[in-house]
């Protein structure tokens, strides 16, 4: 079994790769400073955004592996668990960790915003991949991050380090905007799949046995995070993972009562427990009750 180094504070971190710390709660590593670094497998209980200037670290993680390239962003929050296991090899790295407590965020608006970032949830092989220029505006945020730390404490010092990180959540959010439009062809490929993965569902009459499908199997499938998967999706057709899922069963659905089955009928194959499910679902999604839609096929 692997071993896990637990990070508890930002400082448990900082003492393993030899970095001191001048705030309790923030910790802003350049780790040209620390080099050589050994690896290690973290259980964080802080949020960690790392990013390296250039690297060869291969991170195994969800479905496959990933090779940790230069000008990649990972980033993780408290319960996650990231890294490689300490096998008693170095590397030499070039660019930034900045971990942070969630005490820090205690009664201000981030507190409760953070959770709109996605991307804490998104898997490894799912990270950024900046631009230059991106990766010029985080590494400048890192060093006025790490300044105000290592400024005298005031009454203001920990709403402008907590200003700074909500800048940096702001442009990582963008920048993996940015990537989903760059990655145009890739996502319209996922949703290929995603489309073949429903029909392949009912075909192997796994609604029998699993029920409806779901958002997080199919990105379980696909060796994607449910964040990231829904993301994609979201991206590139403007409708959530599960409108899209949606949208399948009511097609699915329209070709059973066309075809003669009973709403009861249509509803069981589907994997809905019942009727009033399908029923409820068909409307909203179509604006008219499933017998009235067979009524209009049937021209009255």
């Amino acid at each position: 079994m692997d071993k896990i180094r637990q990070i508890r504070n930002v400082s448990d971190y900082s003492r393993y790769v030899g970095h001191t710390d001048r705030h309790p709660l923030v910790s802003v590593i350049d780790y040209a400073e620390v080099s050589p670094v050994r690896h290690s497998l973290n259980n964080y209980g802080v949020y960690g955004i790392f990013f390296h200037d250039e690297a060869d670290i291969e991170l195994a993680y969800g479905c496959g592996k990933y090779d940790y390239k230069k000008g990649t962003v990972i980033c993780v929050a408290p319960g996650q668990v990231g890294g490689k296991e300490d096998n008693g090899e170095t590397v030499m790295l070039t660019g930034w960790a900045l971990l942070f407590h969630p005490d820090l965020l205690r009664g201000t608006p981030l507190e409760k915003d953070i959770r709109n970032y996605r991307f804490f949830d998104y898997r490894v092989n799912e990270a950024l991949h900046m631009t230059d220029e991106e990766h010029d505006i985080l590494a400048s945020l890192m060093r006025q991050i790490r300044d105000e730390t290592q400024g005298r404490r005031d009454g203001l010092q920990d709403a402008i380090i907590v200003g700074y990180i909500g800048l940096v959540l702001n442009y990582c959010q963008r920048f993996y905007n940015r990537q989903f439009v760059t990655r145009k062809l890739e996502n319209s490929d996922i949703l290929m799949k995603f489309g073949s993965l429903l029909e392949d569902y009912y075909e192997a009459n796994l609604q029998q046995q699993l029920g409806l499908p779901t958002v997080q199997y199919c990105a379980d499938r696909l060796c994607m995070s449910a964040n990231y998967f829904g993301d994609v999706i979201k991206k590139t057709t403007g409708d959530t993972a599960g409108g899209y899922i949606r949208r399948f069963l009511v097609g699915r659905a329209e070709n059973a009562l066309s075809t003669g089955a009973s709403v009861a009928q249509a509803a069981y194959d589907l994997g809905f427990d019942y009727p009033q499910h399908l029923s409820r679902m068909f409307k909203k999604q179509t604006g008219m009750s499933p017998s009235a839609y067979v009524a209009k096929l049937r021209g009255r």
